[in-house]
C-alpha cells in the first residue's frame, strides 16, 4: 500500500503542544526545511522539545521556529553556531541538554532498537558528566546515557518510491535514518517520489514501514 503523500501543513498538524520532536540535519544540510517552515507557521507547535544536532542558524531551520518561541527544550550537540540560541537559554527562555555527537547518535539509535539506554566512555570526568550514573567495566569508566524517542521526527530525505522507501543523498543522510526508527510518527520530506520498484532493495536505507507520511520538499538551501 502506498504512503499517504500530504501537504506540509497537513503533516505538522501531527505535532502538539508539548511534543517532543526530532529533527534531521547537520546545520542546514539534511533538515527538513519545508516541514520545519510549516512548523513554524504552525499555532500549535509550542512548547516543544526538539531533538537535533543544532537549532539551526539564526532565523533559519530551527532557528526561526526558536525565534516565534516554539522551542522550550533542545537536545543537541552543536548549538554555538547560532548566537540566537546561546542569547535564548541565557535568558532562561530556552533549556539545553548537551550531548557528544556521537552520544547523541547512539541515543537516538538505541531510541529505535528498543533500548532503554546504554554506556559510554565519553565524557567521563568533564563537566557533562555531573550528575550522570557512573559504572566501572573491565577496569575502565562509563556514563549511563538514557535512550532517546519522539512523537514525531521530521526527516529529509532525497527521494521516496510510491510505499515510502527513502534514500539520502551523501552528507545529508545524517541524523535522518536513526531518527526514522525512534519516533512514534515519522513525517519525511523527500525530493521526489518514484514508482515502487524504481528504487533498487540495497539502495533502500529507511524501509517503508517506518514511514507514515511523505512531503514533497519546496524549500532548499
Amino acid at each position: 500500500m502506498a504512503v499517504e503523500v500530504v501537504s506540509a501543513a497537513r503533516a505538522v498538524q501531527e505535532v502538539r503542544r508539548g511534543h517532543t520532536v526530532m529533527v534531521g540535519g547537520f546545520g542546514l544540510v539534511g533538515a527538513p526545511l519545508t516541514l520545519i517552515e510549516a512548523l513554524v507557521r504552525s499555532d500549535a507547535a509550542r512548547e516543544l522539545t526538539v531533538i537535533s544536532n543544532n537549532l539551526g542558524e539564526p532565523g533559519k531551520g530551527l532557528g526561526a521556529l526558536l525565534l516565534e518561541g516554539g522551542v522550550k527544550r533542545a537536545i543537541g550537540s552543536y548549538f554555538t553556531s547560532n548566537p540566537d540560541v546561546v542569547a535564548a537559554h541565557e535568558r532562561g527562555e530556552l533549556d539545553v541538554t548537551l550531548l557528544p555527537q556521537g552520544t547523541l547518535s547512539e541515543s537516538i539509535r538505541s531510541g529505535g532498537a528498543g533500548l532503554g539506554g546504554f554506556y559510554t566512555p565519553t565524557a567521563v570526568g568533564t563537566q557533562l558528566a555531573e550528575g550522570r550514573e557512573e559504572r566501572e567495566i573491565g577496569g575502565a569508566r562509563y556514563l549511563f546515557y538514557e535512550s532517546l524517542r519522539a512523537d514525531v521526527a521530521l526527516i529529509r530525505a532525497r527521494a521516496a518510491d510510491e510505499l515510502g522507501n527513502l534514500v539520502y543523498d551523501k552528507t545529508a543522510r545524517n541524523f535522518n535514518p536513526d531518527m526514522a526508527t525512534a519516533a512514534a510518527v515519522v513525517i519525511a520530506e523527500v525530493d521526489e517520489i518514484v514508482a515502487t520498484g524504481a528504487i533498487a532493495p540495497e539502495q533502500v536505507a529507511t524501509p517503508h514501514l517506518f514511514v507514515d507520511y511523505l512531503v514533497r520538499a519546496e524549500v532548499t538551501l
